[in-house]
Order: structure tokens, then sequence, then C-alpha cells
């Protein structure tokens, strides 16, 4: 007997030691989903569930070296890329990502880093945001963004959103095949999961409001869309099954230390 191989994802992001998000946490959101995960480190963070004191982001070189000789070795069907925190990165992961268009990427466009403390980690901030949004994000199928950060964006100039209808089309134009913009307003009062594409269709899902004091849902998100699309889901398919997932983690978080809880990936 032959045994089959499951679909098989990349998952670029941190090793977060409390398994509450990146690695390994995106590891165990794909075997639950029927995906084999592959890990690619950015970077090693010192935290707890109360927040990240640390972080030492992985050698740019190293970092290539560990993705190409992982796809170069496995038929990847699907890319997930979380925090890069280097600019240097944001440039390892656009080119992989130009290398390898035949694979859909995810992108999650969350908070990793601490806020910035002064000038100097704000303009690091900033560069970071601008690699990203000029070489990784025109690479990317499917990005993944909560809308209050994209309002902060805009309102702070680091998004250009004058020629676009809705923040979430000016993904669109930043060169991503599809956006999905978590809690957009719809209308006053009423929020939505939107998910918009390049070639003009729109797709609405309702919004949840987070478990209290839970951390970013896009994370668990981002992570079960690439295992959907891995296996052979169709976007708008895959994005409507990963929320109903992220939902159901969500939910059943559980508060295994003093800080955030962690969404519980394992549910049947």
């Amino acid at each position: 007997m032959t045994a089959v191989t499951p679909p098989i994802v990349l998952i670029l992001g941190p090793l977060d030691p409390t398994g509450a998000d990146g690695l390994p946490a995106d590891a165990v959101t794909c075997a639950r989903l029927g995906c084999h995960g592959l890990a690619t480190v950015t970077a090693l963070t010192v935290q707890d569930t109360a927040g990240i004191e640390d972080i030492h982001p992985t050698a740019s070189d190293l970092l290539d070296d560990q993705a190409r000789c992982l796809l170069e070795d496995m038929p990847v069907q699907a890319i997930k890329v979380g925090a890069m925190f280097t600019p240097e990165t944001a440039s390892v992961v656009a080119q992989l990502a130009a290398d390898y268009s035949q694979v859909p990427l995810v992108l999650h466009l969350g908070p990793r880093a601490p806020l910035p403390q002064d000038a100097a980690e704000q303009d690091d901030a900033e560069e970071m945001l601008a690699a990203t949004l000029e070489l990784v994000l025109p690479q990317t199928d499917l990005v993944v963004v909560e809308h209050m950060r994209l309002a902060q964006w805009q309102a702070d100039g680091s998004i250009d959103t004058s020629g676009s209808p809705t923040p979430a089309h000016a993904m669109l134009a930043g060169g991503a095949q599809w956006a999905l913009v978590l809690g957009s307003p719809l209308r006053p009062g009423h929020l939505v999961n939107l998910l918009v594409g390049s070639d003009g269709s729109q797709h609405t899902w309702n919004w949840q409001t987070p478990p209290a004091r839970s951390s970013d849902s896009g994370g668990l998100l981002a992570a079960a869309a690439a295992a959907y699309l891995a296996g052979g889901a169709s976007m708008p398919q895959a994005v409507e099954q990963a929320l109903a997932h992220a939902e159901q983690g969500l939910a059943a978080s559980f508060a295994a230390g003093m800080g955030r809880p962690i969404p519980n990936r394992m549910l049947p």
C-alpha cells in the first residue's frame, strides 16, 4: 500500500515559544486541516502570553537557504507568510515568491513586534511596512489584515487609498490578487469580514467580536486559508472555511498563562 502524501504548506514566520501564534502554532493548524506544514523561521522571540520581550531575526541568507532547501525538495502547494521583522527578510520572501509564483501565497499583516518606543524604532517600523507593501504585497495571492490596522496606516500616510473605494481595494492596487479585511465597516454600526478580488468580485461574512483580551485572529485565519488553498479550494471557498475554523478556535481559547488566551487549534 502506497501512503498518500498530504498537501504541503510552507510556513514563514517567527518561532513563538508559547504556541499561540507563528511557529509551531501554524504547523498545528495545518495538521488539523489535513496538511503537512514545513517551517522556515524568520525570527526567534523571547516572550510569554503577556507579550514579547525580545526578537532575534534570522539572517537573510540563512532564511533563503532554509526556504529554498525545502522548496526544491518537496511539492509545496501553498505558502503562508507571517511576521518578517526586517526589510532584508521581506526582500528574501519577495524573491522566493517570484521564483515560485505558481504557488499561492497568503500574507498576514498583523501585530507581532512591540509598539515602537522612540523615533528610531518608529522609523524601523515604517521602513519594515514600506518594504512589505513594496516587495511582498505584489507577490501575494491573499492578504489578511484587520480594518483598524489599515485605517491607522491610511491616517498616518503609510498607504494611499485616494484612488480606491475602500482600504481593501488599496491592497489590490498594491498588487495583491485578493484582500481579506477583518472587521470592515459595511455601514454604520455593522462590521463584516470583507473579501475583494482583483477580478471585481466581493464577498462578505458576519464579523464576530473576538474573545476578550484575544490577540489578532488573523494569524490563525491566514494559516487555515493556506491549508484550504493547498487542498485545492477556490479562494472564496478557502476563506469561508478558514473564517469558520478560526472562529471556532478563538471561541474555545484557553488561558494557559497570565497573559492573553491561546486559541484552541485542536478542536475536532
